[in-house]
């Protein structure tokens, strides 16, 4: 994502570092966090550079999304499908779902709509329209029960 402001590049590398934590065989957020603020953000990665993020927000959505991802995983469950469960997304899927729960739960200073959009946004660039509109389905009904 080359476009957008430091807040979104913040979101889009949050989800990334997720993507990293479940990945790994020794998670350590704090590292991860440590490895994006000083190597990745903002950098030029194949000759393109990107927007520098907001390290703050970045390192906030992050930690929080992975310490608390338990209890995000609780309340994304019955907004799936009664034929999905979490375990059957993709772990991309499974970061922007915690990343946007995160926000949605602990960032009341950021509107609704705004976090819903920027996870809808950050979903384009990994996948198709219909994945996208996934997102936007399932992010709209943790908002309901996260913010209601």
């Amino acid at each position: 994502m080359k476009n957008g402001g430091p807040r979104s590049a913040a979101r889009l590398a949050a989800v990334q570092a997720l993507y990293q934590l479940e990945m790994s065989d020794d998670p350590k957020p704090t590292l991860v966090i440590e490895e994006y603020i000083r190597h990745r953000l903002g950098a030029e990665i194949e000759g393109d550079q990107y927007v520098e993020a907001d390290a703050d927000l970045f390192a906030d959505i992050t930690e929080g999304g992975w310490g608390r991802r338990a209890e995000w995983d609780e309340a994304i469950t019955p907004c799936l499908s009664t034929d999905w469960s979490l375990d059957r997304l993709e772990a991309i899927i499974r970061a922007i779902f915690r990343a946007g729960a995160y926000e949605l739960a602990a960032r009341p200073d950021v509107p609704t709509a705004v976090i819903i959009n920027e996870y809808v946004d950050v979903a384009h660039g990994f996948y198709e329209r219909s994945e996208a509109a996934f997102v936007n389905g399932v992010l709209d009904k943790l908002a309901k029960s996260l913010r209601a």
